[in-house]
């Protein structure tokens, strides 16, 4: 009589138990991770938008004029109006859209970033940096 092949129930059982396990610590990990790179998205373009006001600025002695609406990237929109611009003072916001609702990023003239998360359990509020991670204090 020839020998089955393949495998037993009881093998794939514990193999499909095994792929389960590595998925429950793995793919929210992964979720995490790849938040922080739309987080980063953000914060890198807040930061380019502080450095083309100053440089307006410098040019122009003045913040009135800077461009209000600024092109937006696939996970943030943003602003440079809010509150209006003076002559002396404006506050950049970025405003998450795509699966980032909720976030909200700002910077001002003084380099004062904030984070403001509204909806989102276990993202602190930060008046004072921008808070990147789930759980990180300000």
């Amino acid at each position: 009589m020839p020998r089955a092949r393949g495998f037993t129930l009881i093998e794939l059982m514990i193999v499909v138990t095994v792929v389960a396990i590595i998925s429950a610590f793995a793919v929210p990990s992964y979720l995490d991770y790849a938040q922080r790179g739309k987080i980063t998205e953000a914060t890198s373009t807040l930061s380019d938008l502080r450095l083309r006001a100053e440089k307006f600025y410098a040019d122009n002695r003045t913040y009135v004029g800077f461009p209000d609406a600024v092109t937006g990237t696939r996970y943030f929109t943003y602003t440079c109006n809010n509150p209006a611009k003076t002559a002396s003072a404006f506050t950049c916001t970025a405003t998450g859209a795509a699966g980032m609702t909720g976030f909200q990023y700002t910077i001002n003239e003084s380099n004062t970033k904030a984070s403001t998360f509204t909806g989102l359990a276990g993202w602190n509020n930060c008046g004072t940096r921008w808070v990147t991670r789930k759980g990180e204090a300000c």
